[in-house]
């Protein structure tokens, strides 16, 4: 059995790796991007827009040059950061209202957005059917493979699970928004029953928001104004990423081949379940649990510095050789939410006893990325990520949850874009070129030996 597999596992690597200097010459566009940093233009959308670079046009007319500049989030044409400053501003919760704009394209008045907002809590409980699954069916320790099957199961309780008429869709979007927090709460309650701890099911308060409610089902009393408000706020700012992010880019894919809203929302699931998309924040804690650890002063810059380098040089932490947390796919010289997120947890922490590790994680961003520019010349900065792990570390939230609260907040997203993908009727379709130089003949089985 061993001998069988290592030759597969030989024989792929040997036809499935690639030279950059034939992805260099067939002019490939390696994980759809282009090779100044920019993603390939694959589609129209007017849900979110995302940017880290400015094209400055060229004085010879050959072609712009892209150079970073600082990070701007838009969500159907507002800035995304301005539009949840304002709504905390005004101490609202504002995640209902910003689940609105990206489901319609327009900010909702007084009344339209009471009635959104009943409508998402009337949705939110749990039928007994609904409970069963996950307290019988959804076996798994591991939250997002959990999420994945109940999200699955749900289907089962709709009377057309697999109607794409556009307002079956859109409730069946509606339904899943608000049902979300209940299941990933629920989710986590029942894993913990079975690792011996009490169940405790509570029932969502109609009264109280999305934010507020996640925090009430998960503790057992409900969160101080503070603290809810804080948790809105991740929520918002995780809610959309334009139409190229990996998860919201897969339901997108597998909602132009008509695949029904349950099979397409349960992709983006498993999108976000990887490493390099949804469970960046959990590996910036387990890294900065290390970096602790190691680092003796952690208001000494040289010992940050050194001990960095062991990490980008694969001898310290993991052994990946990465700073996890720093740098973007799409944005440069600041991703714009994680400076509201750093700007609201300094203001949280500084009650606490948490300041000096925030001190200590803004020093780890500062060192690690001036170390990632010296070595790759890259210009990067941190990400939501490596500040929104702290912030639910601030509010008690267990770290299994970090991914699926992301996916609570970014069913909003992949829920518009769904339903702009239906409406654009297109499926989805790239080209990939072969490697192989070469057409092959059969040989028969005993000539093969």
């Amino acid at each position: 059995m061993e001998h069988i597999i290592e030759k597969i596992y030989g024989l792929t690597r040997y036809h499935d790796e690639v030279s950059p200097d034939l992805i260099k010459a067939k002019d490939i566009k390696l994980g759809l991007r282009n090779s100044d940093g920019t993603g390939v233009v694959v589609g129209i959308t007017s849900k979110g827009t995302v940017s880290g670079f400015k094209r400055i046009p060229p004085e010879d007319g050959k072609g712009a040059v892209v150079q970073p500049a600082r990070g701007k989030l838009l969500y159907c044409g507002y800035d995304a950061i301005d539009l949840a400053g304002k709504i905390q501003d005004e101490d609202r919760f504002g995640f209902e209202e910003v689940a609105y704009l990206l489901l319609t394209g327009e900010l909702p008045n007084s009344i339209d957005l009471k009635n959104f907002t009943e409508l998402l809590s009337k949705a939110r409980s749990l039928n007994k059917v609904e409970r069963g699954i996950i307290t019988q069916e959804a076996e798994n320790e591991n939250q997002m493979f959990a999420l994945h099957s109940v999200i699955s199961h749900l289907s089962r309780c709709d009377p057309n699970p697999v109607s794409l008429d556009l307002r079956d869709v859109i409730m069946t979007c509606i339904n899943l928004i608000a049902k979300f927090p209940t299941v990933v709460a629920y989710n986590y309650m029942v894993s913990r029953f079975r690792q011996g701890g009490r169940l405790s099911i509570i029932p969502p308060d109609p009264d109280l928001s999305i934010a507020e409610n996640f925090l009430y089902m998960l503790k057992g009393t409900r969160p101080h104004h503070e603290e809810a408000m804080l948790f809105d706020l991740s929520l918002m700012l995780h809610a959309e990423h334009g139409g190229g992010n990996n998860s919201t880019f897969t339901v997108r894919t597998v909602s132009s081949s008509g695949a029904n809203t349950y099979m397409a929302i349960c992709s983006g699931i498993a999108s976000l379940s990887g490493h390099l998309h949804g469970g960046a924040n959990e590996a910036v804690m387990g890294m900065m649990k290390d970096v602790k650890k190691h680092v003796k002063n952690w208001e000494d810059r040289n010992q940050v510095k050194m001990y960095l380098t062991r990490i980008l040089d694969g001898k310290a932490h993991d052994g990946a050789g990465k700073i996890y947390g720093i740098g973007h796919a799409v944005y440069t010289v600041s991703d714009p939410r994680a400076e509201i997120l750093l700007k609201k947890a300094e203001e949280m922490a500084g009650k606490t006893e948490l300041q000096k590790e925030l001190n200590l994680m803004r020093l780890v961003a500062e060192v690690g990325s001036e170390l990632i520019r010296e070595r790759k010349g890259q210009i990067v900065a941190p990400n939501v990520d490596f500040y929104s792990g702290f912030i639910y570390k601030m509010l008690h939230i267990p770290v299994d949850l970090f991914t699926p609260i992301f996916a609570m907040a970014r069913v909003v997203g992949w829920s518009a874009h769904r339903i702009e993908q239906i409406i654009q009727a297109k499926l989805i379709r790239p080209a990939y070129v072969s490697s192989l130089l070469k057409e092959s003949e059969y040989r028969p089985l005993n000539e093969r030996d």
